[in-house]
């Protein structure tokens, strides 16, 4: 465990180098989102900005109206990890899985480094781990600790239903990392909903075999999920344009649906150099 802790504290660092030497602000604002939380009414005075105008209390006709904001003094910042048996795929070493508990455990350095609460819930089609949202490096160890010690009990997926659980729990505003390779159907109603309650990040893992599968001929081909085989011909061309079409199809999907309802959204392939990932996702959101 130490030498996963002190290989993710190094990736840490190195984002948050980049972060701070070239781009414009300070790494902090990555977690920070709007950091206001509404507090009260006013009654509108000259030189008030006009964006802060409440219009709905403003059409009861008593005057206008301005919003006051308080600073929130910590930010949430919750991580949503699926550990369902699609993950496990890619080589030994360098799964899917793999890389999303790595980005996990980068991602919730930065954020206590940052003075932010932190909380984790793995999901497959049920409740796997569940960290309620707490701050200091107590909390960052305890997360990775059991994250990279857990062995999830089913191998099938319902995202719907996780993100039903965190709409739940969840109350007040954060910043929502969730990382999945989104292989399930009929969650996109709650993702929207997800993102239109709170600051919503996408990471989409994929390994490079869901868009160019090698040609080994005719082969067995086992779903973790169903716990069923199928036996495909990996050298057909046609089957390897409609596995790539079909990838491309789904990635851009939920693009498309992250970018319609103000989400960041960023595809990592598995054992890729997820740093440079996480930099460019960081200026996004810049």
């Amino acid at each position: 465990m130490k030498e996963i802790i002190n290989k993710l504290n190094k990736f840490e660092i190195k984002i948050r180098k980049a972060v701070n030497s070239h781009l414009n602000g300070n790494f902090s604002s990555i977690f920070k989102g709007t950091g206001l939380e509404f507090s009260d009414l006013r009654t509108y005075q000259y030189g008030d900005d006009v964006r802060a105008i409440d219009w709905v209390a403003t059409a009861k006709g008593h005057g206008a109206y301005v919003k006051i904001f308080k600073e929130e003094k910590e930010q949430t910042v919750f991580f949503m990890l699926d550990v369902s048996g699609s993950q496990d795929v890619g080589k030994e070493g360098i799964l899917k899985i793999d890389t999303a508990k790595e980005i996990c455990g980068v991602l919730t350095l930065s954020a206590i480094k940052e003075a932010s609460q932190a909380g984790l819930y793995c999901f497959s089609d049920e409740k796997e781990l569940y960290l309620k949202p707490e701050n200091g490096m107590k909390q960052a160890y305890n997360i990775i600790s059991k994250l990279f010690r857990l062995t999830p009990k089913s191998s099938r997926t319902n995202l719907a239903e996780a993100i039903a659980f965190v709409l739940n729990i969840l109350k007040r505003k954060s910043v929502i990392i969730l990382i999945s390779d989104f292989l399930d159907t009929d969650y996109k109603h709650n993702l929207k909903a997800l993102a239109r309650k709170h600051d919503l990040v996408v990471l989409h893992v994929y390994d490079k075999r869901e868009v160019n599968l090698p040609s080994l001929g005719i082969i067995p081909i086992f779903d973790k999920e169903t716990g069923k085989s199928t036996w495909i011909n990996t050298s057909s061309g046609f089957f390897k344009r409609e596995m790539k079409n079909t990838f491309e199809d789904n990635r851009w999907e939920l693009e498309r649906l992250c970018k319609q309802n103000k989400a960041n959204y960023l595809a990592v392939e598995s054992g890729s150099d997820y740093v440079n990932s996480l930099i460019q996702l960081f200026r996004y959101r810049k």
